[in-house]
C-alpha cells in the first residue's frame, strides 16, 4: 500500500535535483585565478660606466619596452641619474669601484639579497686596470662574484662585457691592459658558465672608439652609449625569452635614492663623513639645488670622494654649479661626470652636456680621485641652479 506514495516521493525530490545543483554552482566559489608571472629582474653591475649615469641603460630598457619585453625590471641599490628620457633607473653602477674591491670586501651579496636578479649585465674592470691590478687577479674576483650570484639564484644568467677602451690622458697604458684582459674573458667564461647559469660574453670592445665614443677617453658620450646598448640587446633579448622569473617572498621594491645611500656599501676604511648642510636654493623663483659631499674610500694619502646634487626647487633647472673649498691641502687628480677645476684651495664643478638638466628632486652625481698629504676633513658644499 506504500509504494505508490513513496514513488510519488521519489519522483518529486528527483525534480528539485536540478535546482539543488544549480544552486550548489551559484554558491561555489570560483577557483583562484592563477598568479600573474613576475617580470624578470635585470642587475646592470659595474662602476661609472655602467651608473654615472650610464644613459646606455635608458636607451636599452626603452628598446626592451618598444619591442615587446615589456615585463622586465631593471634592479638595483642606486637610483636613476638624468638621462633625459623615462626608463627603469635602478642598477649597481658605483663610481670609481674596482671589481677586485667588491669581490675582497663581499658587497655583493648586500645587494642581491635586495634585489633578487634573474640576469645581471656585468661591466665591470675599468678602474681596476686603470690601478693596473693584473687580468688573473680581475678575473678571480669575476669568478667570486658569479659564484655569489649563483648562491643567491643558481639559475643566474649572467651577460659579461669585454670592457670598452680606454685611452685617457693620465694613463698611456690602460689601452694595452684592457685589451689583455678582454683576451682573456672568453676563457674564463668558458671554464665558469653552466647548462643552470650561462655566461655569455658581449663584445664591448670591438668597434668602439674612444676619440669619438667618450667624451674624456673613458665615460661614453651619446655614440658610446648607444653603440653599447646595441651590444647589449641581442644578448638581454635571448637571456629574457629563455629565463623564467624566480618567486620571491614580497615584491622587489626600487628603492628610493637618497642623498647619502645607506645601501651602498662603502669600501673598508671608508669613515661615514657628517652630512654636509644642504645648501641655500639660488636663482629664480622655484629653482635650487643642493648637493651632499661624502668619501667613498680613502687610503694613505689619498681618498675617493663623491657629491650629489639635487634639484631641490619646484621648477627644472638646465645647469647646476658646485663649489667647495679644501682646508688640509687636498689636491684633486681626476674626476668623472663634471667638469672640476681647482685653483688652491677652492674648487669649482660644473654639470656636462647629459647630467646638466634635473627634474625637481631628480639627482646627478659625479666622482673625483683626490691626493690628502695631511687631514681630510669634509668641506662645506655650495650649489647654484641657472
Amino acid at each position: 500500500m506504500l509504494r505508490a506514495p513513496l514513488r510519488a516521493a521519489l519522483t518529486a525530490v528527483a525534480a528539485l535535483l536540478p535546482a539543488l545543483a544549480l544552486g550548489l554552482a551559484l554558491v561555489s566559489p570560483a577557483p583562484p585565478a592563477a598568479a600573474a608571472a613576475a617580470p624578470l629582474r635585470v642587475m646592470p653591475l659595474g662602476d661609472s660606466i655602467t651608473g654615472s649615469p650610464g644613459c646606455w641603460r635608458a636607451l636599452l630598457w626603452n628598446r626592451l619596452q618598444s619591442t615587446g619585453y615589456t615585463d622586465v625590471d631593471f634592479v638595483g641599490t642606486l637610483g636613476p641619474q638624468g638621462c633625459g628620457v623615462p626608463y627603469d633607473g635602478d642598477n649597481e653602477g658605483h663610481g670609481g669601484y674596482l671589481v677586485t674591491n667588491v669581490a675582497n670586501q663581499n658587497q655583493l651579496p648586500g645587494w642581491l639579497a635586495a634585489t633578487h636578479p634573474d640576469i645581471v649585465l656585468m661591466h665591470f674592470g675599468t678602474n681596476d686596470v686603470w690601478s693596473n691590478i693584473a687580468p688573473a687577479t680581475i678575473l678571480a674576483a669575476y669568478s667570486k662574484l658569479v659564484d655569489q650570484m649563483r648562491a643567491s639564484n643558481p639559475a643566474t644568467t649572467v651577460i659579461v662585457a669585454k670592457i670598452i677602451p680606454m685611452a685617457p690622458s693620465t694613463c698611456t697604458e690602460c689601452g694595452q691592459r684592457v685589451v689583455a684582459l678582454n683576451s682573456a674573458i672568453d676563457g674564463w667564461a668558458a671554464g665558469k658558465t653552466t647548462t643552470a647559469s650561462p655566461i655569455v660574453v658581449v663584445d664591448q670592445w670591438t668597434g668602439f672608439n674612444t676619440a669619438t665614443d667618450t667624451y674624456d677617453g673613458v665615460h661614453p658620450n651619446a655614440s658610446g652609449d648607444q653603440k653599447m646598448s646595441d651590444r647589449w640587446y641581442p644578448a638581454l633579448a635571448a637571456a629574457l625569452r629563455r629565463s623564467t622569473p624566480t618567486p620571491t617572498t614580497s615584491p622587489t621594491a626600487s628603492p628610493t635614492p637618497t642623498s647619502s645611500p645607506t645601501s651602498s656599501p662603502k669600501p673598508t676604511g671608508s669613515p661615514t663623513p657628517t652630512p654636509t648642510p644642504t645648501s641655500t636654493p639660488t636663482g629664480a623663483p622655484g629653482t635650487g639645488c643642493a648637493a651632499d659631499y661624502r668619501i667613498v674610500g680613502q687610503w694613505p694619502g689619498g681618498f675617493q670622494g663623491e657629491v650629489t646634487v639635487r634639484n631641490s626647487g619646484t621648477a627644472p633647472i638646465a645647469g647646476w654649479t658646485v663649489r667647495f673649498s679644501y682646508a688640509d691641502g687636498q689636491r684633486i687628480t681626476q674626476s668623472w661626470n663634471a667638469e672640476l677645476t681647482q685653483s688652491g684651495t677652492q674648487v669649482t664643478a660644473r654639470n656636462v652636456s647629459w647630467n646638466g638638466a634635473l627634474a625637481p628632486a631628480a639627482q646627478a652625481t659625479f666622482g673625483f680621485l683626490a691626493d690628502a698629504p695631511g687631514g681630510n676633513r669634509v668641506p662645506t658644499v655650495s650649489c647654484t641652479a641657472s
